[in-house]
């Protein structure tokens, strides 16, 4: 969620941190501050909002120094202030952090004698380490006995007042990474913020803490042994952060989607056949599938559960995972647990698989990062390829994590003897067809800003569908609040009469997403209960659709005819385009929406 760099440079490190902390906007945040050593002399500078404030800030009041660390903070504990923005600082010692200290209150009430002024817990990490400083300890050793106190999840960097050659980083559940230069050393939290700096990563691994200086890095485990851990030469693609023309990165992520997932499609399907390492999956051998995720990916999850089940037979559960582990649920020896995320390192789902680890007989994870954590720690761990996503509403992300579960429903398939090889043909190539109409509804876009200029105006959404359909319109409610902040919920369309239907008038839109398929006709039912009591119906089908069920409602939108089993990929896109053009109109923040963060690394 936060943001860390740190840089121990040749040059004056100011404009270095700001530009660094830039490529990290897209995690979300609500204050910034960087920290210097000049001459010895340890200072800093903090501002709440947008990273433009304190570029102003250091216009008018200038920190020199070639050695700091900078932090955007999105805030947990205490409001978004000056006093609660990192860098803490006291005494000697400034300090960065990422996640949460779980212990901070009673390490607050042993440090009750020190002089506290911010709410948040990372104080009480710059204040444990002051007063080890105090009792005569070097910064090393300070910053190492202060580790030993912490629990909870946790990025830190420590800067020290009289050492301009020396950060001390450490993770614990909260990614770090460590960027080699020529006589130069960074430590970033995404290895985005150091790309312009160095190609050259070292990825700390959990429990991990490192001493790093100009010349480089010692790196220490858990149990305080020396650790040897490989430096990576991050791609290219890392570098290139840019919004192509668009006016926004969910726009220009939308736009890529037929890219990446032909890309994605590629990889996983050779020819006729879904394409895995040898023996990397059985699921004829598997006798319950555990999907887990957070989020859009949970929704992903929850579409794939149809997939698995109708296609394969092979039974699934769906999690949240902020409640997997903690309602205990029992775990077959021969389950397979799945996780997704986005980033690899949500801090939710981590824990959901080290809780399914000895017990599930094999961990697969479906991520966007394959260095990430929950990459490293998984069995198997399957990239979806979509590239860096940059705004916080995820779109291609959830196009792709679709595509790689669509494959393995495929492959589930046919080791579990439901589908014969031309069965399997032609659902790849249905699949290799979607990104083409996926570019024929990305050609609604203009049709679908014009008519989301009423829908800005509402107070309240609802989506309904059917089918795999139903976590699709869960999807949908889900990018329009996000980013529009207009409450939207999704439903089941059978479940209107359970509640829902209550809330239906004449100042209420109402979405139906309903391709022309088995439910339709039920789903079409369902609307005419909207239409009776005055609701305003937006109908989104195919052309069969539309002349069927299409008379009286408010508006509809035609979308390309496919196979029903995969709607959900096509359908998410004017899902996505419909909360992107109503935000719009209303003019918030798409990329950085209010409150909301990009990778969730706190519980």
């Amino acid at each position: 969620m936060c943001g860390i760099v740190g840089v121990l440079g040749k040059h004056e490190v100011a404009p270095i941190l700001v530009e660094a902390l830039k490529r990290l906007e897209y995690r979300g945040y609500d204050s910034a501050g960087i920290a210097t050593v000049q001459d010895g002399r340890l200072d800093r500078r903090r501002a709440v909002g947008k990273l433009h404030n304190l570029s102003d800030l250091l216009v008018h009041d200038p920190l020199a120094g070639k050695s700091g660390i900078g932090h955007t903070r999105w805030a947990t504990h205490g409001g978004p202030s000056v006093k609660n923005a990192h860098p803490h600082q006291t005494g000697r010692v400034a300090v960065v952090h990422n996640g949460i200290i779980e212990n901070f209150r009673e390490l607050r009430s042993r440090l009750s004698d020190r002089n506290f002024e911010s709410e948040t817990d990372t104080e009480t990490v710059a204040q444990l380490c002051a007063s080890f400083l105090d009792e005569g300890k070097t910064p090393r050793e300070a910053a190492t006995e202060t580790l030993k106190h912490l629990e909870g999840a946790f990025a830190l960097a420590f800067l020290f007042e009289g050492e301009e050659d020396l950060i001390v980083a450490a993770r614990k559940g909260s990614p770090l990474c460590i960027g080699h230069g020529d006589g130069e050393m960074y430590v970033g939290s995404d290895a985005i913020a150091l790309s312009p700096l160095t190609n050259l990563i070292t990825y700390l691994e959990e429990g991990d803490y490192a001493f790093v200086t100009r010349d480089g890095v010692e790196i220490r485990d858990a149990k305080g042994r020396l650790a040897n851990r490989d430096a990576r030469t991050i791609s290219a693609q890392t570098a290139q952060i840019d919004k192509a023309g668009h006016k926004h990165f969910m726009s220009k992520e939308i736009f890529e989607q037929p890219t990446v997932l032909a890309e994605c499609l590629t990889h996983y399907s050779a020819g006729e056949r879904v394409a895995l390492p040898e023996g990397a999956l059985d699921f004829a051998e598997t006798d319950r599938l555990i999907l887990v995720a957070c989020g859009t990916a949970h929704y992903a999850c929850s579409v794939a559960k149809y997939w698995f089940e109708q296609l394969a037979g092979l039974p699934c559960d769906v999690d949240i995972a902020s409640e997997f582990r903690y309602r205990e649920p029992p775990v077959s020896d021969r389950a397979t647990a799945l996780f997704v995320s986005q980033s690899g390192e949500t801090a939710d789902t981590l824990a959901a698989l080290r809780y399914a680890q000895g017990k599930a007989a094999r961990i697969v994870s479906v991520v966007n990062v394959p260095e990430s954590s929950i990459a490293r720690e998984s069995d198997l761990a399957l990239p979806i390829l979509a590239g860096i996503e940059v705004g916080v509403a995820s779109t291609k992300a959830f196009m792709n994590q679709l595509g790689v579960l669509a494959n393995l429903a495929i492959l589930a398939a046919r080791q579990r003897g439901r589908i014969d090889a031309a069965r399997e043909a032609e659902l790849l190539e249905t699949l290799r067809g979607l990104p083409g109409l996926i570019n024929q509804a990305l050609a609604l876009e203009e049709r679908i800003h014009k008519r989301t200029g009423k829908l800005a105006e509402a107070r309240s959404v609802l989506f309904f569908g059917r089918g795999a359909m139903f976590p699709l319109a869960l999807e949908g409610a889900l990018k329009l609040k996000e980013i529009s902040y207009i409450h939207a919920e999704g439903y089941a369309s059978g479940e209107l009469k359970h509640g829902p239907i209550a809330l239906v008038d004449k100042t209420v839109p109402v979405i139906v997403m309903a391709p022309r398929d088995a439910l339709f006709d039920k789903t079409v039912s369902n609307m005419q209960e909207v239409l009776a009591r005055e609701g305003r119906v937006w109908l989104i089908t195919d052309a069969e659709g539309a002349e069927i069920a299409g008379d009286g409602v408010w508006q509809t939108l035609v979308m390309p005819r496919i196979d029903p089993i995969f709607a959900p990929m096509l359908y998410a896109v004017p899902a996505q385009l419909i909360a992107y053009h109503t935000a719009l109109h209303k003019g918030t923040d798409v990329d950085q929406p209010r409150n909301l963060a990009k990778s969730v690394t706190v519980e």
